[in-house]
């Protein structure tokens, strides 16, 4: 029987398009398999860096006799061996490069680095303040400590940036322009953060609360009247300040939009917020350093003043006649 040429057309698109659709099946099925895939492996990655010496206890029995120097080593000096170079950890235990390599990759890990990472992130939260003095002073040894410490707070500036979501960053922006009233918590070493950021969000909004007591009685006493209206802003980088934790969880609860300020979204402040803003801020050391927290703070600074400029104008406007009037300034004498 002859088909018509229009039958002919038919059946061809009828053809082209189950073939069409047979591959465009297999494309979603593999970008299923690799988001899936992608996500099984973020996790395990976030529960290795959590759980790293109960690997190693796990593992033990299957060591051999070099492996088990290494995992000795690591678990009784974890916060030396962090930062080891692999090839400074086989020399102190004294096994070759190669074995470490091949001892991270048997506990699971991609490579060295990635278990290095893994040790790092366990030493941030778990090291005492007389261990991160320890710790520091080991690492700088003989090393120009200016030089030292610039570098490493321009190398955390440059993973802030390049780890930072512009998406969580613009939301959260809007988010503080939308709400009735603007709440900031941040206690410790983050008081400052808090302080500085609740100084010139002072200037743009006239409802906004700076929560820096030290006691979790005392910050859920301030922040009691939270509702669904009001955004909060958390700061909190390790040892993580329960206290801000449940401050912010509580925040979340009555409806409140929660804005995490803090090193990573596995944190424990990261975990309970609507967005997350990542600083790092990851030296192992007395002190932290806050160099990129700030930027992150200066930035939303500029950005809310960018889309409040003509409330921000009228403002400072008001206020160089104020501090001219009642010399607030010192004035700028001529010396020529």
């Amino acid at each position: 029987m002859e088909v018509p040429d229009g039958g002919r057309s038919g059946i061809s698109e009828i053809k082209f398009c189950m073939r069409s659709g047979f591959f465009l099946q297999k494309i979603l099925t593999f970008v299923t398999m690799f988001l899936t895939a992608y996500t099984i492996l973020s996790r395990r990655e976030v529960a290795m860096t959590n759980d790293i010496l109960m690997i190693l206890q796990e593992k033990a029995p299957t060591f051999s006799k070099g492996q088990r120097r290494i995992a000795q080593y690591i678990t009784e000096s974890y916060d030396k061996a962090a930062f080891m170079t692999a090839n400074r950890l086989g020399k102190t235990v004294g096994v070759s490069e190669s074995t470490v390599v091949r001892f991270a990759v048997d506990l699971g890990f991609d490579g060295y680095p990635s278990m290095q990472k893994a040790m790092q992130e366990m030493v941030r939260n778990r090291l005492t303040s007389v261990q991160r003095i320890e710790v520091a002073n080991d690492r700088i040894g003989d090393q120009d400590v200016v030089s030292m410490v610039l570098h490493a707070d321009m190398e955390k500036l440059r993973q802030t940036d390049e780890t930072i979501s512009r998406e969580d960053f613009g939301a959260a922006v809007n988010a503080i322009i939308a709400a009735k009233r603007v709440y900031i918590l941040g206690v410790r070493s983050a008081a400052p953060l808090a302080n500085f950021l609740g100084y010139y969000l002072n200037y743009m909004f006239n409802n906004v609360h700076v929560v820096t007591g030290f006691g979790a009685g005392e910050m859920f006493e301030k922040i009691v009247g939270v509702n669904s209206e009001d955004v909060v802003i958390a700061f909190s980088f390790p040892r993580y300040s329960s206290s801000t934790t449940r401050g912010a969880q509580y925040c979340r609860t009555t409806g409140a939009k929660v804005i995490g300020i803090t090193d990573s979204r596995e944190s424990p402040l990261g975990q309970c917020c609507d967005h997350v803003l990542i600083a790092k801020s990851d030296m192992v050391s007395l002190v932290d350093s806050l160099v990129a927290p700030l930027s992150i703070v200066n930035a939303l600074i500029v950005a809310i003043a960018a889309k409040k400029e003509t409330e921000v104008r009228r403002t400072f406007d008001t206020l160089e006649r104020i501090w001219e009037e009642y010399n607030v300034y010192e004035k700028q004498v001529d010396r020529t």
